[in-house]
């Protein structure tokens, strides 16, 4: 496979000509928007994930914060059928930055959280998260692309990497999030005013900074880093309403996405049982709500530890193939153990339990994000914005419903419900690679 930092890691002489500096640069500047990126939605994301897993817990009057996620999730699946158009009329690195604000307001709305502060700002995070989230794949995947030309190395395994990279950190802000909730609020005040408003305060000023951060990212035009020269005429069509519209339409026409879609719902559903469920229904009652953290931080750090492992084995769809199908085996072995309800004691042995399924679903998260993130951006260089808004589309939705529809369900059917769909987008998926994996003019090649 080929590295990424090929061209940085050669030799190089006392006395530098300026031809070889420049040469040297496109490498150092690709890199170096990766670590920006990677760094700022970690920190951006710590404190939002600590937040959200926080909500059914903290504010549980009338419900108000399980519904206000349902509400986000819903304006997210809306906002994200026009995510594509806006980043692509403000530019992915304006649409990364503007993002922030959602996060940042609800962040605010909880050091006074009730049905006026709390559920507008969910409204509007939908509609940030939802742009954030295009930007981000744009930027990553073009910035992949442009360092794979600029450095004459394999596009697949350069996609693979920068992915690898950045969902392996970006994993990492379950485990220090919850670390940090679990120390502030382990001093005795538990959910108490003063705990939480701490908590949130300290919360609000890391993820200032993650936003500062995204200020010192290079901008990037689709249009050069796609390879391809576009007229201003073009261009201009490419924003428009019609070229949303078509570009739904053809997104949702095209054998390959409808293809992907049902591993994209599944992603969004397990996420959503993780944060739900999991937390409520396993982890509380076996070890206690002080548990909570530290499972989720060791949900985290094995979904970052996977995410690096997956995106530097990723090269291409074979590799991508492999690499889901240990995902997918890994998935369905810890909903078979939730579903065969082994009693846990509360001691050493419960514990480690309750930590070994974290583990495993942290596994399974951390494959299939790299692997359709990688994919997708294989899969649909001509549309970028409109693949990464079909990802946020269906895994939101999914994540609605769990809200909305699981506190009324069992958790033994919703379980059932993982497995089967499980099953289902896992064999969609392998028809997709021996579909695309036959066509003779396929560009995304081992």
């Amino acid at each position: 496979m080929a590295s990424v930092n090929t061209c940085c890691d050669e030799e190089t002489p006392l006395v530098v000509s300026d031809e070889s500096l420049l040469q040297l640069q496109p490498c150092k500047r690709h890199t170096r928007d990766v670590h920006i990126l990677t760094l700022s939605f970690l920190l951006i994301f710590l404190t939002y994930g600590a937040a959200q897993n926080l909500q059914s817990t903290l504010n549980t009057e009338e419900d108000l914060g399980t519904i206000s996620l349902g509400i986000l999730y819903l304006s997210f699946t809306f906002f994200s059928v026009f995510a594509s158009l806006v980043v692509r009329i403000l530019g992915s690195k304006n649409a990364l930055i503007i993002g922030t604000s959602g996060y940042w307001l609800y962040l605010a709305a909880n050091l006074k959280p009730n049905w006026y502060t709390l559920v507008p700002a969910s409204v509007y995070l939908g509609f940030c998260a939802s742009i954030i989230w295009v930007g981000q794949g744009t930027y990553l995947t073009s910035t992949a692309r442009s360092h794979a030309i600029d450095n004459n190395l394999h596009e697949g395994a350069v996609i693979g990497d920068f992915n690898g990279e950045f969902w392996s950190v970006y994993a990492l802000h379950q485990f220090i999030g919850n670390l940090i909730t679990f120390s502030l609020l382990s001093d005795g005040q538990g959910g108490g005013t003063n705990g939480t408003t701490l908590l949130f305060v300290v919360f609000l000023f890391v993820m200032t900074f993650g936003a500062i951060l995204l200020c010192f990212l290079h901008k990037r035009s689709g249009k050069i880093e796609e390879g391809y020269k576009h007229s201003e005429a073009d261009a201009g069509e490419s924003k428009s309403l019609k070229s949303l519209c078509s570009s739904l339409a053809s997104a949702l026409s095209d054998v390959k996405m409808l293809l992907i879609i049902p591993l994209i719902a599944y992603s969004g559903l397990q996420q959503a049982f993780v944060w739900a469920e999991f937390t409520k229904y396993i982890v509380t009652p076996a070890i206690g709500v002080s548990g909570v953290g530290i499972a989720m931080a060791a949900y985290g750090a094995f979904d970052g530890i996977c995410s690096l492992a997956a995106g530097r084995l990723t090269s291409g769809l074979t590799s991508i193939t492999s690499i889901v199908s240990f995902g997918a085996f890994v998935q369905a072995l810890a909903l078979i153990l939730l579903l065969l309800n082994f009693s846990i004691s509360s001691g050493f042995f419960g514990t480690s339990y309750i930590l070994f399924l974290a583990a495993l679903l942290g596994i399974g998260n951390g494959v299939l994000m790299t692997q359709l993130n990688a994919l997708l951006g294989m899969l649909f260089k001509h549309d970028m914005e409109g693949a990464f808004a079909q990802l946020k589309i269906w895994q939101s939705a999914t994540i609605a419903i769990v809200f909305f529809v699981a506190p009324y369900i069992s958790l033994q059917a919703v379980i059932i419900v993982m497995l089967v769909v499980l099953c289902l987008s896992f064999c969609s998926f392998l028809w997709l690679a021996l579909k695309v994996g036959n066509a003779s003019s396929l560009s995304i090649t081992e």
